[in-house]
């Protein structure tokens, strides 16, 4: 028996999260991952919800993945990275993070559906597969130690696993470590997520092989402004990373 504020490891959640889900497949009927209508199969969302999704297709720019509502010539970059690159080379999300898909991310963020890793993930390896293709290892976005005993799972963390099972790749969850606990990032201004973040990651000197001269895939569930995943980036490439992309479940636009 698990005991309260047991920290749940990526691959154990997993296990239970697929012996659960056959479970219950076989009992109940199939219903809808958001509003719970049925729905002809297990971890799918009916056509209402699937519809109200806006995912993020192409034209985009080629280095964070914003969409563009025409398409420019040739490899386009958005007014952002034009005057500030970020740190990573590629970036990609699946989704718009907006009204339709917020109650999907924060369901499985802290509502315990972790039976959607499957979904979201596959959702995240369509729209990031040219980042998949070149990486070598994939690195989730770590929680605080305080706030995983908390919320006993990293979604990242989980998404990345997911992620890692269905293309075989490698992931080293513990190669990144956030040392520093930090205010949510929710309320505030560009400028202030980015101070709240400094100095708060660094590579876990013993792992540090896992990801020396390779390229990184880093993964996260939700991108806003971008502070967060620049610090880990930051952070990966001082420790000898050959490259560092960039994969989300959802990002603002």
């Amino acid at each position: 028996m698990t005991r309260p504020g047991t920290v749940l490891s990526p691959t154990v959640l997993t296990l239970a999260r697929g012996v659960s889900t056959v479970v219950l497949d076989a009992l109940l009927p199939p219903r809808c991952a958001t509003c719970d209508e049925p729905v002809d199969r297990p971890r799918t969302l009916c056509l209402g919800c699937w519809s109200k999704l806006a995912f993020i297709a192409h034209p985009l720019c080629a280095v964070c993945g914003d969409p563009f509502e025409t398409a420019p010539p040739g490899e386009p970059l958005c007014g952002d990275c034009l005057a500030a690159p970020p740190p990573w080379q590629r970036g990609r999300s699946a989704l718009r993070y907006d009204d339709a898909s917020r109650p999907l991310v924060l369901d499985f963020k802290h509502g315990d559906r972790l039976h959607l890793a499957a979904l979201l993930a596959g959702w995240m390896q369509a729209a990031g597969a040219e980042l998949l293709d070149s990486a070598e290892v994939i690195v989730p976005v770590p929680l605080h130690r305080w706030r995983l005993v908390a919320r006993r799972y990293n979604q990242s963390a989980v998404l990345a696993q997911a992620l890692g099972h269905a293309t075989g790749t490698a992931v080293a969850d513990r190669a990144l470590l956030r040392v520093r606990r930090t205010p949510s990032q929710g309320n505030l201004t560009r400028s202030q997520r980015a101070r709240n973040v400094q100095g708060a990651f660094r590579v876990e000197p013993r792992r540090q092989g896992e990801i020396a001269g390779r390229r990184v895939l880093l993964v996260d569930d939700v991108l806003t402004s971008g502070a967060t995943a620049a610090a880990c980036t930051r952070v990966l490439l001082r420790a000898g990373a050959g490259a560092v992309d960039l994969l989300t479940l959802a990002r603002v636009v």
